[in-house]
């Protein structure tokens, strides 16, 4: 749950960056963002969280 908070702040920054930058355009920013909740609706988003999950646990797994 911390982990899929965070994504979607880092997200959310992201997103703002981009916006006001001028890199994307508020109409491809909103496709995106309902894209993103559409598929979270799917039968793909455990399989997506599992993925997403795995990466930070490896991420995490790594000493220096």
């Amino acid at each position: 749950m911390a982990i899929s908070l965070s994504v979607v702040l880092l997200l959310a920054i992201i997103l703002v960056v981009l916006l006001r930058g001028g890199n994307i355009k508020t109409g491809p920013a909103i496709v995106a963002i309902l894209f993103g909740f559409f598929l979270a609706s799917t039968g793909m988003a455990p399989s997506i969280d599992r993925f997403l999950n795995s990466i930070a646990d490896s991420i995490s797994s790594i000493k220096f």
